[in-house]
């Protein structure tokens, strides 16, 4: 089957005017998580986050090709999309910046299969890799979730350049 659309034409717009009109749609703002070969830890925040399908249960989320997690993330079989709540913006921000151990001083559990889950999430979803499609500038992550848990409580939501909630 043919995925591919005949070519679009000519944009009217730049880029900078067409990353305005996508600030105007609020996101919800996660967390991916996983561990590396010796053991440590890696994350990101991430607004590109949804559902796909629920048999079998399939999420997807989004990481630019540029980014220098881009190979622990493709390598890896395994991850946790952690879905922050009103109140994580500090974990947004922290998880969003080059450090050297964004998991130090913060709280965070193993899954089942040895990831970082961190605390006070509304959901966390734990997924095998299941496969990526590179499009563009990113590369699509396609999750087959085998665990998840649920905290209901107001989302930590991304709109305009800023941060706000769903409560």
């Amino acid at each position: 089957m043919n995925t591919r659309s005949p070519r679009a034409t000519e944009r009217g717009f730049d880029s900078a005017h067409f990353r305005q009109a996508l600030s105007q749609f609020a996101t919800g703002v996660t967390v991916i998580t996983t561990r590396l070969a010796d053991g440590s830890f890696r994350g990101l925040t991430a607004s590109s986050f949804n559902s796909v399908s629920l048999d079998p249960p399939l999420v997807l989320w989004s990481l630019g090709t540029r980014a220098n997690s881009l190979p622990v993330f493709s390598g890896n079989s395994h991850y946790v999309i952690n879905i922050l709540s009103a109140g994580q913006e500090e974990l947004a921000l922290r998880f969003s910046r080059r450090t050297d151990n964004p998991f130090e001083g913060i709280d965070y559990e193993l899954s089942r299969t040895g990831l970082p889950i961190l605390k006070g999430v509304a959901a966390w979803f734990e997924c095998h890799n299941r496969s990526r499609y590179p499009e563009g500038d990113h590369v699509i992550f396609v999750g087959e979730v085998e665990d998840c848990a649920v905290q209901p409580q107001a989302g930590l939501l991304f709109h305009g350049g800023r941060f706000g909630t769903t409560g």
